[in-house]
């Protein structure tokens, strides 16, 4: 079996392993980075063709972590970022109708009571409810709550029903259940810890919003930001079809894929979280067992193609999303045309529908025909579309999606404990500490720059 040899081993060839081995490249180091799919960037990936640019998953990179727009500067891609299209209004459907997000919102959720009674998606007992939140007394408790127990307890169970589930969960195609509020909503939670009302902290803030939107993109997709990572990398760098299969540590670590290996002085697993669970249970069974609790959620995102005077609707904004009461097929929708520029030829809309997520699990054990027929019947009866679609694409993301559930940071935590006890052995990735292509990059950041101090400290106490 060939042996080759770099510093740092890395499993996991997505946004946190490009990010990674780009750290340590920057910082002086050799590195392999072993991929198991035939392409580097997990579930960022952008098909191009005929003038039509379609990401398959993420399409965005949040403005407020500076992370992606740092590392797209160091790129030297920063100048090629792109804003949302105006308008940037989203929709929540409800009883078949799409009712606009208020302007000036937090995460949804109105921050003037003007917005809030001038809002078309809440009954009027509803938005009294939530207008109520700011009397409700603040948690007495400091257990983790899911974001369904949180929302509802301070907005009530129609701001749970038509923002919360659809919204907060559906950011992370979770059940609105189980997802943890301290882990992905953090700020909500010190909002009342504070001032003793979500509403009233955030109103105090006087945030308005960017002229340049929340968010960025690149021309060519988030696959552009992929593509720069990798020529940004040594040749030979990154393998593909390269699925790690063994680790062995004997003094340095060697690192097996089928029919080669690496010999490292460090690994940096940036794998799903059950995938680093098979990696160290010849390490440590407690720590791969608290990586395989670890829930993940499958996915699919169905993308068409429509000539614009198909669809009569007048895709004014971002898209839509749907509450699980609604009981819809899609989890969400979005106009790719309407919220970037550049992503169709003339006179065409790109549109895209998500199925599946932890609401409704075994929708993905659909064929593909099935999964896109209901998409593209989902959106026809939404959007009131004629005829056949240019193309249609389906991508499927089996377990890709990692569920902070309760008691989310108390597991992580539980794992920093442990992980120690394989000195030069790191995990970084969505899995733990970071959700999000801002967040991924910097965990991964930080991760590989602890692997460089353990490498220095090493070689040091060798001398």
């Amino acid at each position: 079996m060939p042996v080759d040899v770099a510093d740092v081993a890395i499993a996991g060839g997505g946004i946190a392993g490009l990010a990674a081995a780009y750290e340590l490249t920057r910082r002086g180091l050799t590195c392999r980075v072993l991929e198991a799919g035939p392409r580097p960037g997990g579930v960022i990936f952008t098909e191009r063709f005929d003038g039509w640019v379609v990401d398959a998953g993420p399409d965005a990179m949040l403005v407020q972590k500076p992370a992606a727009v740092a590392l797209c500067r160091e790129l030297g891609i920063a100048d090629r970022l792109v804003s949302t299209l105006q308008p940037r209004t989203a929709y929540v459907m409800r009883e078949d109708e799409l009712h606009p997000i208020v302007e000036g919102s937090f995460l949804g959720f109105p921050v003037r009571w003007s917005a809030l009674a001038r809002s078309s998606l809440f009954t009027w007992g509803g938005k009294l409810r939530m207008a109520a939140e700011a009397v409700v007394p603040r948690g007495t408790h400091d257990e983790d709550e899911s974001i369904a127990t949180f929302v509802r307890r301070r907005f009530g169970e129609e701001a749970a029903d038509y923002l919360a589930e659809p919204l907060l969960a559906g950011i992370h195609a979770g059940d609105v259940e189980r997802l943890s509020m301290r882990a992905l909503f953090p700020r909500l939670i010190d909002a009342e810890r504070q001032s003793g009302s979500v509403m009233r902290a955030f109103r105090a803030l006087h945030v308005k919003p960017s002229p340049q939107g929340a968010f960025v993109s690149l021309p060519g997709g988030v696959g552009e930001l992929v593509d720069a990572l990798v020529a940004a990398l040594p040749p030979g760098t990154v393998q593909t079809s390269a699925r790690v299969t063994d680790i062995e540590r004997a003094g340095t670590f060697l690192v097996s894929t089928e029919g080669a290996a690496v010999q490292a002085g460090a690994v940096l697993l940036a794998v799903p979280a059950y995938a680093a669970a098979n990696l160290l249970r010849a390490f440590d069974t407690t720590l791969a067992g608290l990586c395989d609790g670890v829930a993940y959620a499958s996915t699919a995102t169905v993308a068409f193609g429509y000539r614009r005077e198909q669809v009569r609707h007048p895709l004014n904004g971002t898209g839509f999303v749907v509450p699980r009461v609604e009981r819809h097929p899609l989890l969400a929708a979005t106009w790719v045309t309407s919220k970037w520029p550049g992503r169709a030829p003339e006179g065409h809309v790109l549109m895209r529908g998500f199925l599946g997520g932890g609401r409704d699990p075994h929708r993905l054990d659909r064929s593909d025909e099935e999964l896109v027929a209901t998409a593209r019947e989902a959106l026809e009866e939404a959007l009131a579309i004629d005829g056949e679609p240019i193309f249609a694409r389906l991508y499927r993301w089996t377990r890709q999606s990692p569920q902070y559930e309760v008691g989310h940071l108390e597991r992580v935590a539980a794992i920093e404990q442990r992980l120690p006890s394989i000195p030069g052995l790191f995990l970084a990735g969505s899995g733990f500490r970071a959700i999000g292509i801002p967040d991924c990059i910097a965990d991964a950041r930080e991760t590989a720059a602890r692997a460089v101090t353990y490498l220095t400290t090493r070689s040091t106490k060798t001398i």
